[in-house]
Formats: structure tokens, sequence, C-alpha cells
């Protein structure tokens, strides 16, 4: 198939593009949000194509991802047609201002609106109120960065972009008080706007990060109110022991004995502290965690999901 879709989520898009079909990036001069092209600092496949809003009105398309609600207009507008489509929701309710109403109240930007609505996760969709649209749930897949995991850096590590400004939702107010007793190295974009004693960041490329989260002796998740972290299942693929908020989706993606969960941050920041004083325990856990994350969000099942659902739409 031809699908066009918008490089909105680069970690997501990064898993969809590996699969078997002919991706259409849009792509303009200033390559703005509505047309950022392909991904700079991950690797893409040839099959991930840009694609100028001028030569989209002749390309063939079968089906169109959208991700974001003005998108369905665009797509009208660029291709000239009709095209089927479906609208992939990311975030959690409230996460990025879309929807009226306080969660779990929160109605869906295109409820009602026709194409059917898929979610990253099962508590997206649980929270979301879709109205009458068609929802289904495919959970992400993660292309195995391999078990990397040496712990040998006696600090806990945590990803998020941008820990300042969004706050609250990626609990950066509760790194005060985990660096006490657990040294931490925060990795993401505008990172280094942090000043928090006990802390180190770093803005490294895709390509370095993999590495550098598993040379520390576990990861470290205070995330309060965002979908599914990508970097929490990479970490867990990379064989790290993983302490997180028990919030939204976490609960469901880290099983017994792969790490620690809890909605108490003392019990993460005591956590953590049992792994750096014990790397025989933060290795089994690892092992434990990394045989989840390949069970339930390997990429071929990923990928498959996402075949059928778009052939049962394109057709």
């Amino acid at each position: 198939m031809n699908i066009l879709l918008w490089h909105v989520h680069g970690s997501w898009t990064t898993a969809f593009v590996h699969g078997p079909h002919r991706y259409l990036l849009p792509v303009t001069p200033d390559r703005g949000p509505d047309g950022l092209g392909r991904a700079r600092t991950w690797d893409w496949p040839a099959s991930a194509v840009e694609v100028t809003p001028a030569e989209l009105r002749e390309a063939d398309v079968d089906v169109v991802i959208l991700q974001r609600p003005h998108e369905a207009a665009l797509a009208r507008e660029w291709l000239g047609r009709d095209v089927p489509a479906v609208y992939l929701e990311h975030n959690t309710p409230g996460t990025d201002g879309a929807g009226t109403g306080g969660v779990p109240g929160t109605r869906h930007p295109m409820a009602d609106a026709g194409p059917p609505i898929v979610h990253v996760t099962h508590f997206n969709r649980l929270f979301w109120d879709s109205g009458a649209s068609r929802t289904a749930v495919i959970e992400h897949g993660v292309p195995d960065p391999g078990h990397r995991w040496t712990g040998t850096v006696e600090r806990a590590a945590v990803v998020v972009n941008d820990p300042v400004r969004r706050g609250r939702w990626t609990g950066t107010d509760l790194l005060p008080a985990l660096a006490g007793p657990v040294p931490l190295d925060v990795f993401g974009m505008r990172a280094d706007r942090l000043d928090v004693p006990g802390v180190r960041t770093f803005d490294l490329p895709q390509s370095a990060l993999h590495d550098a989260m598993a040379a520390r002796r576990c990861y470290l998740h205070p995330i309060r109110w965002t979908s599914l972290g990508l970097s929490l299942l990479e970490a867990m693929h990379l064989g790290m022991p993983v302490v997180a908020l028990a919030t939204t989706e976490v609960v469901r993606a880290v099983p017994p004995g792969a790490g620690v969960i809890s909605t108490d941050p003392a019990d993460l920041a005591a956590a953590a502290r049992r792994y750096l004083d014990d790397p025989d325990l933060a290795a089994a856990h690892g092992a434990a965690a990394r045989r989840a994350a390949l069970e339930r969000y390997g990429l071929t099942r990923f990928l498959d999901d996402w075949d059928a659902l778009l052939g049962e739409v394109a057709a």
C-alpha cells in the first residue's frame, strides 16, 4: 500500500515505517510541523519517501493516517480527493489541550467524525470519549535495540524531552526528592534547563542514547500523565530494570519481576537504591523486563496489527 502520514512522533514513526509498504511523508520548504519530511536523527528505510504538497495531487495514495485534527482538511486539500483514513491518537486526554471536558469525560476532537480512532494504549481508549466513532487499540512496537545493559554507571537513567516546560505532566517536580537517595542522569531535548542537585543532564543523538541508557544501573520513569512512554519500552528492551510511577498504561507494561511500579515516589526511590546497591538483582529484573517487552511490544506484532487494520480500511 501507499500510506500518507505526517512525521509527528519520531519514535512511533520509526517503528511504523519498518513495514512492507511505501510511506509518503509531506515535506515543505521550511520543514515545519506540517512538512517535516524524513527524520534526520533516526535510520529510516528508503520506502519512507518525502513528497511535496504539489506532488501529492498526483500521488497514488491508498490510505491516510491522521494524527492531528487539522490533518483531515489538509489531506483533502493536498490530495484533491477523499481517501480512506484512520485517526491515530498518541496522547492521553488533556496532554496537548485537545478535546473538551475534564478527564475522564474528555470528548475526543474526532469523536463522531467518521474515521476509526486508533489508540496506542488501552488506557487511552478507556479515558477518551470517542462518541460513536469506531475505536481500536494497536499497542506500541519497538525495533529491538538488543540486550545492551551493563549497569556499570551507578546512577538511574531518566528520559524526558522538555522536562521544565512539561513540568508535572512528566513528573519533573518529583526529581529533587528522587535525586536525594538516587543520583539521576536525565536524557532529552532541552534537559539542560533543569537545575536540580544530584541530576546530570544530556542531550544525545538517538544513535548514542541507547548505549548511554544501558550503562546506567536502572531506568526511572517518573511520568504522571502522558501516554505510555516509548523510552520505558526501549529501556526494557535494553535489559534495564525499570522503576516507574504506576500511572496510565505502566501497570500493563511492567509485569512483576521486571521492576517496581508504585504511586508513591518514595517506593521508587527505595527500589532504585536497591538496584544501585545490588547489580545482580538489577541484572535479573532487567532480563525479565526484556522478555516482557519482546513478548508484548515486539515490532512484528505491531506491524501485523497495522497491516490488518489498514488493509480493511483501504478496502
